[in-house]
């Protein structure tokens, strides 16, 4: 089974700009259930050229934060290859780990790639794919420095926010000041702007945004808008609030 079996319907963009030139191989026409571009309709092209865009740029990216502190730890190997497995299959997964494996003797330009991704993926799934790479940083049990400063040039490279990439840098905590970054507000904020500030983000962060990217990519989004209740609980909990 080549690449082409789950990498198929990806993106035009990926050619054109850096992360074509770093993944190096024509992309197909796009095959979703192994069924030929012409039977497509358009919701279901675009819906998987959506969804590989993604996963190229999670390979691209995961190989950047993997070689951050200088050391390929096995752990986070590991977590990408389940990552795939549970969204495509054991075959696919093999030949995902066999290319990221070529990834990552290659460099990678996280300024342009993320421009790329911010000027063709939509905010949400940029926020998503931010925070499946704090994932593999977080595999062995701790981040480095070194790690720290590559996902915050990524953020930066995919026009996020300071505040919301600290958030998602916080679900990895459990501390209070943590839940306070978790719903990007401070320890100073009112109690009205902590409700306002949940409510907000329950709304935005919500996993249906995200159902088109896959099971897998939904799940753990649906993890992170747990973790905005946590947090929005904890705090209510420490200031006393019903």
């Amino acid at each position: 089974m080549g690449y082409g079996k789950w990498i198929s319907g990806a993106i035009g963009w990926a050619l054109a700009g850096p992360i074509g030139g770093i993944i190096g191989f024509a992309v197909a026409s796009v095959m979703e259930k192994d069924r030929p571009a012409g039977e497509l309709s358009d919701y279901e092209r675009k819906r998987g050229e959506e969804r590989n865009s993604f996963l190229l740029s999670l390979l691209v990216l995961s190989s950047a934060v993997m070689k951050a502190d200088g050391k390929i730890m096995k752990s986070e190997l590991n977590y990408v290859r389940n990552f795939i497995e549970r969204n495509f299959g054991p075959d696919a997964a093999r030949e995902a780990t066999i290319y990221l494996r070529d990834l990552l003797k290659k460099e990678v330009d996280i300024r342009a790639v993320g421009a790329q991704v911010a000027n063709y993926m939509n905010h949400e799934s940029r926020i998503q794919l931010l925070h499946y790479l704090t994932g593999i940083a977080m595999a062995d049990g701790a981040v480095s420095t070194a790690e720290v400063r590559v996902l915050k040039e990524i953020s930066v490279a995919m026009k996020m926010g300071d505040a919301e990439s600290e958030a998602i840098f916080a679900m990895f905590n459990n501390g209070i000041d943590a839940a306070y970054k978790i719903l990007e507000i401070t320890p100073e904020a009112s109690d009205d702007e902590i409700k306002r500030a949940y409510k907000t983000l329950a709304v935005r962060h919500h996993p249906d945004k995200v159902s088109h990217l896959g099971a897998d990519v939904q799940k753990s989004a649906e993890e992170r808008f747990k973790s905005i209740s946590e947090a929005y609980e904890k705090i209510k909990k420490e200031r006393g609030l019903s």
